[in-house]
Order: C-alpha cells, then structure tokens, then sequence
C-alpha cells in the first residue's frame, strides 16, 4: 500500500466518522476539510457505497447516513485515553450524580475496548491519581442527562422550582435551551419559561421535581453567545 493509498483509505474513514456525528454534509464542506477537491469526495463517497456503506444523497442538501447505521468503535491511543481517565477524577467530583455515573460507563466501555498494553498502562494511570479532599464531594442534583435529553430532542420539561431569592415554589413547563456551569461548581439550566414568557437560569439543585412531557417546542433561532452577551450586557449596565 503506498502513501496515497494510506491516505485515502484514512480520508475515508474520516468522512465515515464526520457522517456518523452529522446529520447533512455537503461535497464542498468535506472538500474543504480535507484539502481534495469536491470531484474526489465524489469518487470517496461513490467508494464508500461499493462498499456497503448505506449513504443517503441529497439533491441540493448533501449527504447522510441511514438512521440507526453505526461504524464500529474507533480505537483510542494511548494519549486519548490517557486524557478521559484524568478528566474522570474530575468529572467525579461534579454534583450532578447522573453526569458521573454515565461519565464512568463511558470510561469503563472505552476501556474494555483499548489494546491490552494500553489497557494495562490505563489502569496504573488512574490508581495514581487523585483530586484534593477540599474540593466538595456533594451532589446536589441528578437530572443533568434527562436535561441534556430533553434539550437535544426538543422536549418541554415540567419543573417544580424553588426559587432563591423570593424562597418561593412554582410549578412551570420550560423549553430548555443551554447548560452554563458557574464558579459555584453547579449546573444551570437556561431554559425559555412558559410561565414568565422569557428565558430564565434555573439552578439544577434547586429543582425539586422534574418530568419530561411528552410535548415538543420550536429550536429558538438565539445563539447561547447571543444570551450570554445580553446578560453580560445587563449585569454591567443595570
């Protein structure tokens, strides 16, 4: 196999990878990502077909995978998987029990994928490392990955909500719209409250009772930048 060959075969792979992680991609964008041009991504894409690979064309739009078509797992170096185990001490530490608990399923699953020597240096890594006793150990919510879901898909949320400064309890449905984590070490939802008729933060340990609804709301066209310069804004002008 000579290096053009090695190089195409991992273009390849990389353009299987940037469909599975996308919905559309067009010829000009992976042209551009690559360095080829747009008549090379035809022959790759056409490549890709032959081989089974079920790719769905676009007129006008791009292409896509099949919904449900998975590639299998791709193998993590050494690095890679280095740099998950470290993150993992920290992302222990997070108050949010559900972020935790599917962080360490992850870790374990690529675990049980990694070569056997570089499984082995894996495991020594993560029995010498630790993170200070001082920072808190506390959680303080758990519904950050039925959060994460409900934002992803569209789904209106229904909350029961204490809320800080009034100390009082509401009931609302919300649109939820980013995750911002603050100097406090917690989890905020900011999320379109169809109660106040604005966007709102609501403290994930502050929400008392949460429940997806099986109701679907329209993408808000504002960029999580767009929200934060707003607030920005308001904070140093009053």
């Amino acid at each position: 196999m000579n290096n053009n060959d090695i190089k195409r075969l991992s273009r390849l792979t990389a353009i299987l990878t940037q469909l599975q992680t996308k919905r559309i991609l067009n010829s000009t964008t992976l042209a551009e990502k690559f360095g080829v041009s747009v008549r090379t991504i035809y022959r790759d894409i056409k490549a890709l077909e032959q081989a089974g690979v079920p790719i769905f064309t676009e007129d006008g739009k791009g292409y896509s995978l099949m919904e449900g078509y998975r590639i299998p797992p791709v193998m993590f170096t050494e690095s890679e998987a280095n740099a998950l185990i470290t993150a993992e001490q920290l992302v222990m530490k997070n108050r949010d029990s559900s972020l935790s608990k599917e962080y360490a399923e992850a870790v374990n699953k690529i675990k049980a994928i990694l070569l056997y020597s570089t499984k082995e240096k894996a495991d020594l890594l993560s029995k010498r490392i630790a993170v200070s006793p001082a920072i808190p150990n506390t959680n303080t919510s758990n519904s950050l990955t039925l959060i994460q879901n409900a934002l992803t898909t569209f789904k209106v949320l229904n909350i029961t909500y204490h809320s800080e400064g009034k100390d009082e309890i509401t009931k609302r449905n919300i649109e939820p719209f980013a995750l911002y984590y603050n100097l406090q070490e917690s989890w905020t939802l900011i999320a379109y409250c169809r109660l106040r008729k604005d966007f709102r933060m609501f403290r994930l340990g502050r929400i008392l009772r949460i429940e997806p609804l099986n109701l679907s709301f329209t993408p808000h066209k504002l960029t999580l930048k767009e929200y934060l310069d707003d607030k920005e804004k308001k904070f140093q002008n009053p």
